[in-house]
């Protein structure tokens, strides 16, 4: 029977998934307040539709940094993708292309870069932590370059991994056979390491992870590629302003899955604030708790380009690979083709804050 819903795609992928790897995915950091704050978010939203326009033609399609897009949708950066299935990224890059959305690739994906490219028929873009050698990041940036990705994505909201109470549980650790192929295995080891009361991931982010940075060191970055550069992590719209200062290229509002500060700002509700400082001089897009096409639409209308939807699209991965990845992506784009038309606005620009209230 073909899953209607993207609760259905969870509730399928928790069964096939060990424990230890599905804590991993859906674990929140701290009392994990954040996994249910971001979707509260969104559910106090509510649309304001209208209504006797013409909607017999709903166009869902945008365009994102030079990416045409079938849908203001991507996929969010996510390591090891073959946790999920044997194919990894793989899968998902078929998965993208056939559902028309740009898919953002971990630095620690299980696939290299260019076999990632090799499968994919749609926009790719490469996400990045900032490695305290900084040779493997200029490394990678090139190898992107090369293969043909369209943009960067600096995490900036992780000069460490926090606290996440079930990988500590578990003792979790990347298993054997799932490997960051991209990045020199000296630097990964750490990652490999399982230590009953300890997350190896964790670990391995303090080891590497330079928290070192600050605004000034964009500029080395920018000096070396001519790749756009979009920062993934803020929520404040102070920061928002630094970044236009200087000279980003996007904005990716994002709690990090509720895996990074708990008790931050849940991204949908930063998402205005930031939005109005950013005014439209770069792309602003939403990260976060997005598990219906409503909330596309609720994204927009607080003033989002587009939306990356993260866990849904492993789910999907879990459960049927390509075809299960695909379909989530699918299911997301009929539903918000859906609400263009029941909204009374056809196309992706109508969509405003008169289309919104809140309880």
């Amino acid at each position: 029977m073909a899953l209607l819903t993207l609760h259905e795609y969870e509730t399928a992928a928790r069964k096939r998934l060990p424990k230890p790897v599905w804590d991993f995915l859906s674990g929140g950091s701290g009392t994990e307040s954040m996994l249910s704050a971001g979707r509260a978010a969104l559910d106090r939203i509510r649309l304001r539709p209208r209504c006797l326009v013409d909607v017999s033609d709903c166009d869902p399609g945008t365009s994102v940094l030079g990416a045409n897009l079938a849908a203001p949708l991507g996929i969010a950066p996510m390591a090891y993708h073959r946790l999920a299935h044997p194919e990894g990224e793989l899968a998902t890059a078929r998965a993208a292309g056939e559902a028309g959305v740009v898919f953002t690739v971990s630095m620690f994906a299980s696939h290299t870069l260019e076999d990632i490219a090799a499968a994919a028929t749609g926009p790719l873009w490469l996400q990045l932590y900032w490695l305290k050698r900084r040779e493997l990041l200029i490394d990678l940036v090139r190898r992107a370059e090369a293969a043909g990705y369209g943009a960067l994505v600096l995490t900036v909201d992780a000069p460490r991994v926090a606290r996440r109470p079930r990988d500590l549980r578990n003792g979790f650790s990347v298993p054997e056979g799932v490997h960051a192929v991209n990045v020199d295995p000296s630097v990964m080891s750490a990652s490999h390491v399982g230590t009953p009361g300890q997350s190896a991931v964790a670990r391995h982010s303090r080891e590497q992870f330079d928290a070192a940075i600050t605004w000034a060191d964009l500029a080395w970055l920018r000096e070396r590629t001519s790749l756009p550069l979009v920062l993934k992590g803020l929520l404040t719209g102070e920061d928002a302003e630094l970044a236009l200062k200087h000279e980003v290229d996007g904005i990716i509002v994002s709690n990090h899955g509720g895996r990074q500060l708990d008790f931050a700002q849940p991204a949908a509700e930063a998402l205005g604030e930031i939005a109005e400082v950013v005014s439209g001089r770069c792309p602003v897009i939403l990260d976060g708790a997005i598990r219906h096409g409503a909330d596309i639409a609720k994204a927009l209308c607080l003033g989002a380009d587009s939306v990356s939807v993260g866990r849904p699209v492993l789910w999907g991965l879990a459960h049927s690979g390509s075809v299960g990845a695909a379909g989530v992506l699918r299911l997301l784009t009929e539903e918000f083709e859906e609400v263009m038309a029941l909204m009374g606005a056809p196309r992706v620009p109508l969509f405003g804050p008169a289309g919104i209230t809140r309880k």
